[in-house]
């Protein structure tokens, strides 16, 4: 489908104030789309949108909190009012909260699931409505490698992503013949805010947001079910399906949970 996927088309990208979701706004308003940007750093925002309207497209600043159900009804109602529709949804915000299973709080995994898993889902509850009466709409869902095979430590943020992948797994079978698609992004480790403090082994680097935001946009364009960035980490995620043991102990040997200074929060 090419460029014209993507041309013209109302985008509505969350997180987009630094990192994956800055990178991917800026992306699809490079290949013609308009962007309504959302995060809860306005000043932020508002510098993505001025870099968007550099390049001749439009942008909204709306503030958003994502785990306040209320405010992404409101930044979905504001969109649609500003151009009618919303063809894309990045679900991308996301927050890193790690925590060892013999310290963790019940806590620990409802603030993880607040803003990984539940801003996603009223982003899709929120726009799903307007893309099934049009009958075309893209459904994106910024995942993690750690919602296909968990890291030690990760339990609150893993949690929160193997959920995510549920529903996108879900929403993809039941949206088929609607016109509606549903991608999963399945990064591993991206060099943003969230894991800033985090020493990665060299078989594990930490990747440019740049690389999962041109996933992003090849996954729109080929209405693809689930894209794993970059490519060759597939091959961690197929010997772990094969042999969950064996996957368990190239964690081990590698040391992929890497090391934080600080505990149960990231």
């Amino acid at each position: 489908m090419g460029r014209r996927a993507i041309r013209d088309k109302v985008a509505i990208v969350t997180g987009a104030s630094s990192g994956i979701g800055r990178a991917t706004a800026l992306a699809l308003a490079s290949q013609g789309a308009h962007v309504a940007l959302a995060a809860r750093n306005e000043a932020a925002l508002h510098e993505v949108a001025q870099e968007i309207q550099a390049l001749g497209r439009q942008a909204l600043v709306l503030p958003t909190d994502v785990t306040d159900r209320k405010q992404v009804d409101a930044l979905v109602a504001e969109t649609v009012e500003r151009w009618g529709r919303v063809d894309i949804l990045v679900a991308n915000a996301g927050q890193y909260i790690r925590c060892p299973v013999v310290e963790l709080e019940v806590a620990d995994v409802e603030r993880a699931m607040a803003v990984n898993f539940y801003g996603p889902l009223y982003g899709a509850l929120a726009v799903l409505p307007h893309m099934l009466e049009r009958g075309s709409g893209h459904l994106v869902f910024v995942s993690s490698l750690d919602g296909k095979k968990g890291l030690p430590d990760d339990a609150p943020y893993v949690t929160s992503k193997f959920a995510l992948c549920g529903l996108g797994d879900v929403m993809r079978q039941e949206l088929r013949g609607t016109g509606v698609a549903v991608t999963l992004i399945l990064p591993g480790r991206i060099d943003t805010p969230l894991i800033e403090d985090l020493r990665v082994p060299w078989i594990s680097p930490k990747f440019s947001p740049d690389l999962v935001a041109r996933a992003i946009v090849r996954g729109i364009r080929r209405r693809r079910a689930e894209v794993i960035v970059p490519g060759f980490c597939a091959l961690y995620v197929i010997v772990n399906a094969f042999s969950p043991r064996l996957a368990d102990g190239f964690v081990r040997l590698c040391h992929l949970e890497g090391w934080e200074n600080a505990s149960c929060d990231m």
